[in-house]
């Protein structure tokens, strides 16, 4: 579902979700935290890819599924977090969370959405899921807090070129980007992107 105030946008690969990403990554700011959501292989990994490319990391980015943690330098540090295989909420702690927030760098998630009571209430969420087509992505991206409601207008200009058009809406939908309504998500299934 897409709540109201939330920005709507569809990519038709993994390398157009890694350009809406590289273009959000113009918008971070040192202590910005991103919460990655959606189901296996919706391209959440994706998504940090083309981010960590916006911010200039040279290096491969792959899933920090097995580590749970990588950083990454580039204009700033970015930090990759995988919460997947996390079975207790208390084991998010042991992440270092709140130091990774106050070292000058960026977080991002994945599965952030199921250890949201032990994170900060001021982040970015971006939820990928599936689209019609096998490599269509829907991607939502929804402010938590002060910090990317501020910045809500530079959000729209960057996800602009991927935003939904009118045609794409149903049950509400979507006027330049922002929501009027709740629209449903797409279908579960296709391949990893």
């Amino acid at each position: 579902m897409v709540r109201a105030g939330a920005l709507a946008a569809r990519t038709t690969s993994a390398e157009e979700t890694q350009r809406l990403a590289a273009s959000l990554a113009k918008l971070a700011l040192p202590g910005d935290l991103l919460v990655l959501a959606g189901d296996l292989g919706a391209g959440k990994t994706a998504f940090t890819q083309g981010f960590g490319r916006g911010l200039d990391v040279t290096e491969p980015i792959t899933s920090p599924t097995f580590t749970l943690a990588q950083q990454y330098d580039g204009r700033l540090p970015v930090h990759h977090l995988d919460v997947y295989r996390l079975d207790l909420l208390g084991e998010v702690a042991d992440l270092g969370l709140s130091e990774l927030l106050d070292d000058g760098g960026v977080v991002l998630i994945e599965w952030g959405d199921a250890i949201l009571p032990m994170l900060p209430s001021d982040y970015l969420e971006v939820r990928l899921t599936f689209g019609a087509g096998d490599d269509e992505r829907r991607v939502v991206l929804r402010s938590v807090g002060p910090s990317w409601a501020r910045r809500q207008v530079s959000l729209l200009a960057a996800v602009a070129p991927w935003a939904e058009a009118p045609d794409d809406r149903t049950a509400g939908g979507t006027v330049s980007g922002t929501t009027t309504g709740d629209v449903a998500g797409g279908p579960a299934g296709g391949p990893a992107c």
